[in-house]
């Protein structure tokens, strides 16, 4: 389901990807650029992304979002965070709230998305819509510093009218690839059992509608092992990759599979579960018997369990392969893996949909009965690629959402 807004951007990235940027309406570039100048929120945007901010280098970032907070009297904690594979050792998470907040380091509303981007970085640039409003392009423009911005301001916006409002704001790193951020926050003092917050907004691309939920995520690599020859003697030893085929073949048609014939199992609420074999890894040359093999598997739960998933993968593989003991899934290699998400979307006003891509949602623990709701600005259709943009009406808008579902929350509060 699309907005038709999104619809619009959609057009209007595809328009500035394709031709020189053009002014329909007569604004012209340097007019874009006064815009964004006389905005000290999309001006906030723009720094945000000029940023590079590639996931494991997230401390430049970090230390600019930091210090605009303090700026505005948030007490900010810097939460460390560990470096991963060649990454920066100085990274960390941001949790804030207002110094004069009588909860202190307790709010009861929680807003946060991430800082982290996917590689490569993409200069932030300007261009003209085919309607009225810039389009602003650039990596994380989208996925998720416009979260990002528009948290921040409308945690601002609602402080300016009702001071006393119990407000926290979380940006963490790491998101793009893991989650460690979140899982470091999750598992820490900031975050006790049972949990300080009422209700917690999530930021990622949702085309301004409400999340109903999102699909669950089990990944693994698939692994076979031979043993090396010749390749004019084949028989002499024992092929990684053949062994490794009918696994693979079968793991690919799990998701159109029956249930009751040993596939994957679907849901009325999130479609079929999807797997994707995203990488393949094998050998050393053409003249030699492969004694190794590999291939990367993600699979979008759209009903189940992680464990009830395994099980079905393990049974499917044992009998594409014979039970060869040589072909076998490495289910411990990449985490747990999490369910369907079920969200809330019970604040009227906005459009309802489901996502098939993962956020950070599973690794904030929280108690039960705790509102977590998943909104932001922006097209996941965008996010990750080289088109990645976003037009300001857009980002003008989520911060009237995020209001908006503060407000629910906030007069919840009261109520209760």
């Amino acid at each position: 389901m699309k907005s038709s807004s999104s619809l619009s951007l959609l057009v209007a990235v595809g328009l500035a990807s394709a031709a020189p940027s053009q002014a329909p309406l007569g604004l012209s570039s340097s007019s874009a650029s006064d815009i964004i100048d006389a905005s000290p929120f999309l001006s906030f945007h723009r720094d945000l992304v000029q940023i590079p901010s590639v996931s494991g280098n997230e401390t430049v970032v970090g230390a600019f979002v930091a210090g605009f907070l303090e700026s505005h009297n948030f007490t900010v904690i810097k939460q460390p965070v560990p470096a991963s594979f060649h990454g920066d050792p100085h990274r960390f998470n941001i949790f804030a709230y207002p110094s004069a907040s009588p909860a202190q380091d307790r709010p009861d509303i929680l807003l946060t998305s991430h800082i982290d981007t996917v590689p490569p970085f993409i200069p932030y640039s300007l261009h003209e819509d085919s309607g009225s409003s810039p389009l602003i392009a650039g990596r994380g423009t989208v996925d998720a510093k416009a979260s990002v911005a528009a948290q921040v301001f409308a945690v601002l916006d609602t402080l300016r009218t009702d001071p006393t409002a119990s407000l926290g704001l979380l940006f963490v790193v790491d998101e793009e690839v893991g989650g460690l951020g979140m899982r470091v926050f999750s598992d820490s003092p900031l975050n006790p059992s049972p949990s300080p917050f009422h209700t917690v907004i999530f930021g990622e691309p949702t085309e301004l509608a409400l999340v109903a939920g999102h699909k669950g995520m089990v990944e693994f690599p698939l692994r076979a092992t031979g043993q090396a020859a010749h390749s004019g003697y084949p028989w002499l030893g024992r092929s990684a990759i053949s062994a490794l085929l009918p696994a693979l073949s079968r793991i690919d048609v799990l998701g159109h599979t029956p249930v009751e014939e040993g596939g994957l199992p679907a849901s009325d609420k999130y479609g079929q579960t999807t797997v994707n074999i995203g990488r393949v890894d094998a050998g050393v040359a053409a003249n030699v018997v492969p004694a190794a093999a590999f291939a990367e598997v993600a699979i979008r739960l759209a009903a189940g369990t992680p464990d009830e998933v395994r099980d079905i993968v393990a049974r499917a593989v044992k009998n594409a392969t014979a039970d060869d003991e040589h072909v076998y899934c490495d289910f411990a290699a990449y985490g747990n893996g999490y369910p369907p998400q079920d969200l809330d979307t019970d604040v009227p006003g906005f459009d309802v949909i489901t996502v098939n891509y993962g956020t950070d949602v599973p690794n904030l623990k929280v108690s039960e009965g705790v509102k977590r709701y998943l909104y932001g600005p922006g097209s996941i259709h965008v996010a990750h690629g080289d088109d990645e943009a976003i037009t300001v009406d857009q980002l003008e808008e989520a911060v009237r959402g995020y209001k908006k579902l503060i407000e629910a929350a906030v007069q919840r509060q009261h109520m209760g």
